[in-house]
């Protein structure tokens, strides 16, 4: 290992420290240890650090081919002594700054997609559902009114058709309307006969079937 590599890899392991300082920060102020339980607390920690070391592997990776030294060890706690002593408190309210900048902006996205979409897409749709009723109310109404008048107006004019089939009926010769009465009768025992017949076949099918 070349002296300029073995300089580039203390250098990137010091960043490596304290980003890891910056990280655990964010981790410890994002996980809120008391609210949570014990066993998912401990997955987080665990899978924390192996994403940590994952990450710091790859950068040594990329800089010495993954070579480990003892000095790297150290570089990785002066980052991170560094970063505790000189910029852990600039960060923090920084992050405090940031989140609630995010929330800020968040609330108001939230709340101005309330009122400028959700509010009045609901709006409108409880609007078409009221004219949707009041419309078809009103159609039913109407239906109900035109079916009044054509049934009215049948009765009227069976009526009246009756009156002028009874006058035409009076006027008939009797012969005609002897073989008209003739004619009526038998298609009416006829018919009686065909219902009577069609009312035992159902009751003999209904006692087979019992």
């Amino acid at each position: 290992m070349t002296l300029s590599t073995q300089f580039l890899t203390m250098l990137s392991m010091i960043a490596m420290g304290a980003l890891f300082g910056v990280m655990f920060d964010t981790y410890q102020r994002f996980l809120h240890r008391s609210k949570r339980k014990h066993w998912i607390v401990f997955l987080n920690d665990v899978l924390f650090w192996v994403i940590q070391a994952l990450i710091i592997f790859y950068v040594l990776f990329q800089v010495n081919k993954g070579e480990i030294r003892l000095y790297i060890f150290i570089a990785l706690l002066c980052g991170f002594a560094a970063y505790q002593s000189l910029l852990k408190h600039f960060y923090l309210r920084l992050l405090g700054i940031l989140i609630s900048i995010v929330i800020s902006v968040s609330t108001f996205l939230k709340r101005t997609f309330i009122l400028i979409i959700y509010k009045p897409v609901v709006g409108l749709f409880k609007l078409s559902i009221f004219i949707i009723l009041f419309f078809g109310r009103g159609l039913i109404t109407l239906v109900k009114f035109i079916l009044k008048v054509l049934l009215l107006c049948t009765k009227v004019i069976l009526k009246f058709i009756g009156q002028i089939l009874l006058i035409f009926w009076k006027l008939l010769p009797k012969r005609i309307k002897k073989s008209v009465e003739k004619f009526y009768n038998k298609t009416a025992g006829n018919f009686k006969k065909f219902k009577n017949y069609i009312i035992k076949w159902i009751e003999k099918w209904k006692r087979k079937k019992n």
